[in-house]
């Protein structure tokens, strides 16, 4: 049987939640009239989304319901599991009960489903471009804080390789990734060398070697002096050059390609420029604008790259749940357009 996370995996505010701080004020209103005219129908509240997707988010939505419904136990709930594909117009979700126990709930779980299904989805074809390369995530620092904790768990379910905060794999048990970033390099002075070092005698052996090699704009130059000082013990490069500069290495092939930025021929340069001095073990690792069209022309060109690192792309994009309520009592009550679609995928939530 398919295990889904417990409710109690999640550090919901439970009570802000219950009290609809954070729900659109017509489903408050909705809540509020229902239990002061004392109507209390049984509905069906049916969730979808428009698009072929990855669905996440599930074990939130059923966390959210389960912790800050006003009678939860009362409410039967059919889903989906996390890492589903899921079809436009599916039905993801069925939530069974007293509305007025759960309308609240509404903006709060489709709201975890849109946010983790866009993330997991994204990050679905960035790996699939990748050809089996390993896929970091490395978008955190794009967002708010507060978001790190599902983020992470989304881009695990979409098949990323590595996260790089403790926030992202905190749901998943995976450790933090990360290399070295420009603002060590600028504290020894802009030696790319001696701030290596320095990773290097100070971090736990078990932390890959990786260089940031961008630093002076001379990728093979600096790539090279970091091999030669560090030998074995180097395991990976990493080329972070931005859109607007013209790395040293590539000036002089310029005229037939966009030549800014992680181009195919900078990562040519190094592989070749490594390759030649015996550095055959020093991997490449990407980063700088990476999204799913890049990696698929990287991967079309076999362009020598050993990781992607993709940041912001992977919060591009929407999918967004919509919840209608399909039937009211035993029958048929949804607005036009908009009817019960039973679905024999979803699975009963004990």
């Amino acid at each position: 049987m398919r295990q889904r996370l417990s409710p109690d995996h999640f550090n919901l505010p439970v009570e802000q939640i219950k009290s609809g701080y954070f729900s659109d004020s017509y489903f408050l209103r909705t809540q509020e009239i229902l239990i002061k005219d004392n109507h209390r129908p049984r509905v069906v509240m049916q969730v979808f989304q428009r698009q072929q997707a990855i669905i996440c988010g599930i074990d939130e939505a059923i966390a959210i319901i389960k912790k800050c419904a006003h009678d939860p136990d009362n409410l039967v709930i059919h889903a989906l599991y996390d890492g589903d594909p899921i079809a436009p117009w599916e039905t993801v979700m069925t939530i069974e009960g007293d509305l007025a126990n759960f309308s609240h709930l509404e903006t709060v779980y489709l709201g975890s489903l849109s946010r983790q299904s866009k993330i997991a989805t994204n990050v679905q074809r960035v790996v699939q471009a990748a050809n089996g390369k390993p896929v970091l995530f490395f978008p955190s620092r794009f967002d708010h804080y507060a978001v790190q904790e599902s983020d992470g768990y989304a881009a695990h379910i979409g098949g990323v390789f590595g996260v790089s905060t403790p926030a992202n794999g905190s749901l998943w048990g995976a450790d933090a990734l990360g290399t070295i970033p420009h603002a060590l390099i600028s504290a020894y002075g802009g030696d790319t060398v001696r701030a290596t070092k320095a990773f290097d005698t100070h971090t736990d052996r078990k932390i890959g070697r990786v260089a940031l090699i961008d630093f002076s704009n001379d990728c093979v130059a600096t790539a090279l002096a970091v091999a030669r000082e560090m030998g074995d013990t180097l395991g990976g490069v990493r080329l972070d050059t931005a859109d607007t500069l013209v790395d040293a290495s590539v000036l002089p092939y310029m005229g037939t390609f966009k030549p800014t930025g992680v181009c195919a021929q900078l990562v040519l340069n190094v592989r070749q420029a490594l390759d030649r001095e015996g550095f055959t073990h020093v991997r490449i690792m990407v980063s700088g604008g990476f999204n799913t069209e890049r990696i698929k022309q990287f991967e079309a060109a076999n362009v020598p790259v050993d990781v992607y690192a993709v940041g912001s792309s992977l919060f591009n994009d929407n999918i967004n749940f919509t919840a209608d309520v399909v039937m009211v009592d035993g029958q048929p009550c949804g607005k036009v357009g908009r009817s019960y679609r039973p679905n024999p995928r979803l699975a009963l939530v004990k």
